[in-house]
């Protein structure tokens, strides 16, 4: 992984990405901040949606709140990723050579992969079962949650490394 990501951080260097995000003073910072935005918008809807799968609110219907808070946390992701590739241009040599951010990719990896299988399943266990989460959802739901939970812990730890 590390091949790759420095093969990543060079390319990011030859087409003017690093120079521009490490030399310019406001594109660092104004990255930093909407990452931390993303990140608030990603962990804090699809922190209320794996609660509510995991089995509290009950009352509020899932559908509906799926609904209303997936294409926030959707953007949250974009916002996230696309501001995670400016703040890896400004320091890819370094970030690739950080176990933190390798594992901290990895565990994104894991967390898309669960959310596309929990989507798939829960669609149709939704169409056959009224929407009742199974305790396979459930599960889901909560290895969500803490994947998240660790992949902002992690972000914060890449500093400290």
């Amino acid at each position: 992984m590390e091949a790759v990501l420095l093969a990543l951080a060079s390319w990011f260097e030859a087409i003017g990405l690093r120079s521009w995000a490490s030399a310019t003073p406001w594109v660092y910072p104004a990255a930093n901040v909407l990452h931390v935005l993303g990140l608030a918008m990603l962990l804090g809807t699809i922190g209320i949606l794996d609660l509510r799968v995991a089995g509290l609110w009950r009352r509020l219907p899932l559908a509906d709140l799926s609904r209303a808070l997936t294409p926030v946390a959707v953007l949250g992701l974009l916002v996230l990723a696309s501001s995670g590739i400016v703040l890896f241009a400004a320091d890819g040599t370094a970030l690739a050579a950080s176990s933190t951010f390798r594992i901290k990719l990895l565990l994104v990896a894991l967390a898309l992969v669960n959310a596309a299988v929990f989507r798939l399943l829960w669609q149709r266990k939704a169409e056959q079962h009224g929407g009742a989460p199974s305790p396979l959802a459930r599960l889901s739901a909560a290895c969500s949650l803490g994947l998240w939970i660790s992949i902002a812990t992690l972000g914060r730890l890449i500093a400290y490394n």
